[in-house]
Parts: C-alpha cells; structure tokens; sequence
C-alpha cells in the first residue's frame, strides 16, 4: 500500500509540474488568451463584461420632447414702388386706371425658432427677422399664427416674438425646457432641429466639440457652443438640445465655404439668450455697461517692448474724452487687468465684462501704467445700441 501511494503522489506532483510549464510557455494549448498578460507598461482597462452592454440607439425621447416647441418662422416686406408721374395725368388714368399702392407683400426670409414660454414668446435669431414687415409663425401641429417683435439685440444676433393669438383663442403653446449650461460638457449628444432650406423640420444629430468659442467676427458679444450636428440655412434660430431634449442653445451660424454644413456649427448659449430674453420681455431691450475706451489685443512683441510677465490683459489704445473711463483716469497706454475683480484676458473679454456691469454702479478697476499697479473706481455708462450691418 505505501509503494501504491508513493508511486500516486509522484504521478501528481509531475502533472503539476508539466501543467506549470505548458501554461507558461504553450498557454494556447490549453485554449488561453495570450492578450491578458501584464503589459509593459501601466494601462487602464476596461473590465471583461459580464453581459453584453446595451448602447444608446435612439434619442426619440428627446426629439418628441422638443419638436413641438420649434417652429418655422416666414417672414415678409412691403415693396415699396415709387409712382410713375404719369398716373397724375387723368387722360392716362381715364385709359389705364390709378396705379396700385405697391405695398404687397413679398417673401424674403424663411428661418427657424423656439418657444420658451406658453405666453406665445418665441426666441429666435436677430438675422431671421431684422428686415421682416409682417412675420408669420408655423407650429409643428399645422398651425399658422401671425407675430411681432417683441425686441431685438443685434449685437448678439438675439430677437424676441410673440405670437398674436388667433380670434382671441388659447393659444395652448408647447413651450420647452430651459436646460443648465453648467451640466453641458464637450462629448455631450447634441441634437439641432429646425427647419433647413426650408424642407421642414429635421433632426440631426452630434456632439458638443467645444464650449464659449469667441473670437470669430460673427456677433460683437459671443460665446458659442461649436456642434458638429448639422445646421444648414433655414436651421438659424432653431433649437439645439441635450440628450433629454432640453434647449441648450440657438443655433445661429455655420462655418462654410460651400453654404452647406460641414461639421462646425455655433449656437448661442441659453445662459446668455435667457438673460437677454428676460430683458427684453421686460424693458424691450438690453442694457449693458460702457466706459468709453478703445483697446488692442497685447501681442508677445507688445509684451516684450513694455516689459510684461505675460500678454493678459487688454492695452487701452484710445479714451473718449468725457466718458465714464476718462472721468476714472484711465489714460492711453494703461493695461487693464481686471474689471469688478474678474481678470480681463483680453479685449474681447474686457468688453463682455464691462458689459455686464450695471449703467449706473461704481465698479472697481485694475490697471497697469509702467511698472505701476493701479486701482481706480469707474462709474459705469450705458452702451448704446448698435445695430450691426449686413451686406
């Protein structure tokens, strides 16, 4: 019997040396992976699923959630004729009758638009409807329904419509949900509805590619939300939503060399199209601070000949004399750093900052004059309106 279980155990311990060898040197012998050895270098990975993941195939959730609140806007003018000095001729008039007013009504725009609240305001871009005598609006339901303009501000290429009740009848208008531009992120889904060359209303889809891109000549005040979901001509003024079918932001303008889309697109965020909304709504137009300076972009040649740690800030070029700046002491030459505490990285940072101070308020500034730090206090002005011109 010991020579029996001497000869067993023997037998066992070389099978395990065998088994140790050929899972080491031929792990494809015993049907392994070779692909789950320690890798060279550190890498995160992905743990083996358990079940198979199920993706995310459709956002009709959100798509139902938000089409009835965006609608087509077809916009007119008045053609104004001049009067031929004949029709004064009553011979000419016997023969030929008066000349007609010359005030029909013809087709120039067509664009697209969002309604934000049951009261019939619909939120829509600055362009769809800046030339526009009479506007008409088309709700997804069939409807048609006559609007005015309630406000416009050019300069972020915003305006704000009501809808005109029909006979006096409710109106029953599907207004959408105001999303948190805090939870929007690069990588988020994004769907752009509207109504693109004017075929009805389409859906596409993409991904938020960058967030509060300035800089691009198209609005004196911008802070864009850069898609790639296609936006197309006749898509201005329509809606840009999350995953959930909340509005995030108006789509507004295309970067293109053929008029088509070709994956960079910008939307106006609802942050600012809400602040400049509510303005409007409430006084009929926007306000925004002024202090009366001109100033430049500080290069790195700039930089280096003044001496300065870095190229922040804006370089005052010009003061208007008796403004708000001059009265402050800011002179020509002076770098601003910082407006009501908040750094200033550049002109165009400067002017959206200085425009968001309140007309009227004594707000802190900080500057740079040579070598100097100086602190000076500014009564705010009021910016004028602007209104932007179009070829």
């Amino acid at each position: 019997m010991r020579r029996l279980w001497l000869i067993f155990a023997q037998t066992v311990t070389l099978g395990v040396a065998v088994l140790f060898v050929v899972s080491t040197l031929k792990p494809e012998w015993l049907g392994k992976q070779g692909g789950a050895s320690t890798s060279v270098v550190s890498l995160q990975e992905s743990p083996l699923a358990t079940a198979p993941a199920i993706p995310t195939t459709s956002f009709r959730d959100a798509a139902k959630k938000a089409l009835p609140s965006v609608v087509h806007i077809f916009t007119s003018q008045k053609i104004k004729q001049r009067r031929n000095p004949l029709f004064d001729d009553p011979v000419f008039r016997h023969f030929f009758g008066d000349n007609p007013e010359g005030n029909a009504p013809k087709p120039s725009g067509l664009g697209s638009g969002v309604i934000v609240s049951p009261k019939g305001y619909v939120l829509t871009n600055f362009h769809v409807v800046e030339a526009a005598d009479q506007i008409e609006i088309a709700l997804s339901d069939g409807r048609t329904l006559d609007a005015r303009i309630v406000g416009s501000d050019p300069e972020s290429d915003l305006a704000v419509l009501q809808i005109s009740p029909a006979s006096g009848k409710e109106l029953n208008l599907p207004a959408i949900t105001l999303g948190q531009m805090e939870n929007v992120m690069i990588g988020d889904v994004a769907l752009a509805i509207g109504n693109p060359f004017g075929v009805g209303q389409t859906v596409t889809m993409g991904i938020v590619s960058a967030l509060g891109r300035s800089h691009l000549g198209i609005n004196t005040f911008e802070n864009f939300i850069q898609t790639d979901a296609a936006i197309n001509p006749g898509n201005s003024g329509g809606a840009l939503v999350d995953s959930q079918g909340n509005l995030i932001g108006i789509n507004t303008a295309i970067y293109s060399r053929s008029g088509g889309s070709l994956g960079i697109g910008f939307a106006i965020p609802i942050s600012l199209a809400r602040n400049v909304m509510e303005q409007i709504i409430q006084t009929g137009s926007v306000t925004r601070g002024w202090i009366g300076v001109e100033a430049q972009e500080i290069t790195v040649d700039l930089a280096e000949s003044f001496g300065l740690p870095d190229t922040n800030g804006a370089l005052i070029a010009g003061v208007l004399r008796g403004s708000p700046a001059d009265a402050g002491g800011i002179k020509p030459g002076d770098i601003l750093l910082a407006v009501a505490g908040r750094p200033v990285k550049d002109p165009q940072g400067m002017l959206d900052l200085i425009a968001s101070q309140k007309p009227g308020e004594s707000v802190a500034f900080r500057l740079r004059r040579h070598d100097a730090m100086l602190d000076t206090t500014i009564r705010v002005g009021r910016r004028a309106p602007q209104r932007r011109e179009r070829e």
